[in-house]
């Protein structure tokens, strides 16, 4: 279970309208989410990502205590270096996600989504045995997102040197990454730039200097990029989210849940697959997490879950969902989408989906003949 999101003001209040779940402490937008999200492709403005929790792990073992705890290689990584990590259980499901920064020879950041940090910190807690690490939640420092380092996309507004940038050139496949499926169209990536707190919140903020997370999850769903906070389940492996291409280091040393991610890999085929669809927008009805979604309309089979939704400035509403693998990749889809009834009761329509496959059925080469007896 998350803990729970902690008080973040946002750092402009005039016309904010603030986000639900995971994202309610922040702006959902500030009154114009479509022109937001244009300044936000153009390199102009940068998105308040408030509601993430950083840990801080300093030591000398730092490094290579996080290299045999996680799914990545962090030892010998130079300083300055970006990376994604997660951490796995026994039988190879997620449990944990992060983006970690290396900021100096003896310490890495770690970013986590809103209400991850007290999850993660516990397990590393009970692992550090004799590892000469500290670890440290860093509420003084604040997260904003954009394309680039948002000192350089905001040079008018004296935003101060960043403590740490992360970014990774999504969607090139990480050292010891494989790809699970095609590369998405016209990717934009993302720079997560992290600063002192209290002096973001000194700053003559504009409403032309910030897009809202309407803005940040459109271009995130576009790019095919999972989330803990909206992808990840119980039965989640990385495998059925494409993790494997940069979260993942297939070629390194043991760490928990290694056997299924290697059996998977080699032999298998994960049971569910990341999926982005494209919605009929005649409806003029959004989305909403955790909808059903069927094969061929409301009386179809259920195939999946809606996990993430927006409306792109480009490419209209689209969504992330987690389907079964035995689903067509070519297959017509519906997806629930709820309604508030007017006697405060939840009614529910059905509208059209098609898809974009992001993971896909993996060739493990022709098989041998099965021995007859």
């Amino acid at each position: 279970m998350s803990d729970p999101v902690r008080d973040v003001r946002p750092l402009l209040r005039t016309g904010a309208v603030l986000g639900e779940g995971p994202d309610a402490t922040v702006p959902e937008h500030y009154g114009a989410p479509l022109r937001e999200q244009r300044h936000l492709l153009e390199g102009t403005s940068v998105v308040d990502l408030g509601q993430l929790e950083l840990l801080e792990v300093r030591g000398t073992d730092a490094r290579s205590w996080m290299t045999t705890v996680t799914t990545q290689v962090l030892a010998d990584t130079p300083v300055g270096s970006s990376a994604s990590l997660a951490v796995l259980s026994p039988q190879g499901r997620v449990e944990h996600m992060a983006s970690a920064v290396v900021v100096d020879e003896d310490a890495l950041l770690l970013v986590l989504d809103a209400g991850a940090r007290a999850g993660l910190r516990r397990y590393l807690e009970m692992m550090r045995f004799a590892a000469r690490v500290e670890l440290t939640d860093r509420d003084d420092l604040r997260v904003l997102g954009a394309l680039a380092p948002a000192d350089s996309v905001l040079p008018q507004l004296g935003l101060p040197a960043p403590v740490a940038v992360w970014s990774e050139p999504w969607p090139q496949l990480a050292p010891g990454g494989i790809a699970y499926g095609p590369d998405p169209e016209d990717p934009v990536g993302a720079v997560l730039s992290v600063f002192e707190g209290a002096a973001l919140t000194q700053l003559p903020w504009r409403s032309e200097h910030l897009a809202g997370m309407s803005s940040w999850e459109a271009l995130r769903i576009a790019d095919h990029r999972a989330r803990s906070a909206r992808e990840v389940d119980e039965r989640s492996i990385p495998h059925e989210l494409d993790l494997l291409r940069t979260t993942v280091h297939t070629a390194k040393g043991c760490y928990r849940g290694q056997e299924t991610v290697a059996k998977v890999l080699n032999l298998g085929q994960p049971p569910r697959r990341l999926v982005m669809l494209h919605l009929d927008g005649s409806q003029d009805v959004p989305a909403t997490p955790g909808g059903e979604v069927r094969l061929e309309g409301s009386e179809g089979k259920v195939v999946g879950t809606i996990t993430s939704a927006a409306l792109h400035a480009d490419l209209g509403p689209i969504a992330l969902a987690v389907v079964r693998r035995a689903v067509p990749l070519d297959a017509a889809l519906s997806v629930q989408v709820l309604l508030g009834g007017a006697d405060g009761e939840s009614a529910s329509m059905w509208i059209d989906a098609s898809q974009e496959p992001i993971v896909v059925p993996r060739d493990h080469g022709a098989r041998p003949a099965t021995a007859k007896l």
